[in-house]
């Protein structure tokens, strides 16, 4: 039972590591603005298309970076728990899912 403990605990260990050196990378409006999330959540790079900058309307830029970044933080939180419920399927430990 301690064994097992410890194999899962090395497993979430790994897991996390990986996690947080993976990834996310979210588009919306056509492609036009584009982010990428670390798994630590902190954002890589913001890409604007320059034909949609318009300073007369900032804030269809505004909601467009939003957006981007929202959808890139679902897509990093789905990729985190399917990860994750692989190693604690089946396991009822306080915390985890």
């Amino acid at each position: 039972m301690v064994r097992k403990a410890q194999e899962l605990q090395n497993q979430l260990a790994e897991a996390q590591d990986e996690l947080k050196d993976a990834t996310v990378e979210a588009s919306v409006g056509g492609g036009v603005v584009s982010v990428t999330l670390g798994g630590d959540h902190k954002l890589r790079e913001v890409v604007i298309d320059p034909d949609v900058v318009d300073p007369d309307d900032t804030e269809m830029l505004q909601d467009l970076v939003l957006a981007a970044v929202n959808e890139a933080q679902d897509r990093l939180e789905a990729m985190q728990q399917e990860r994750m419920s692989g190693l604690t399927d089946g396991l009822s430990l306080p915390g985890l899912q």
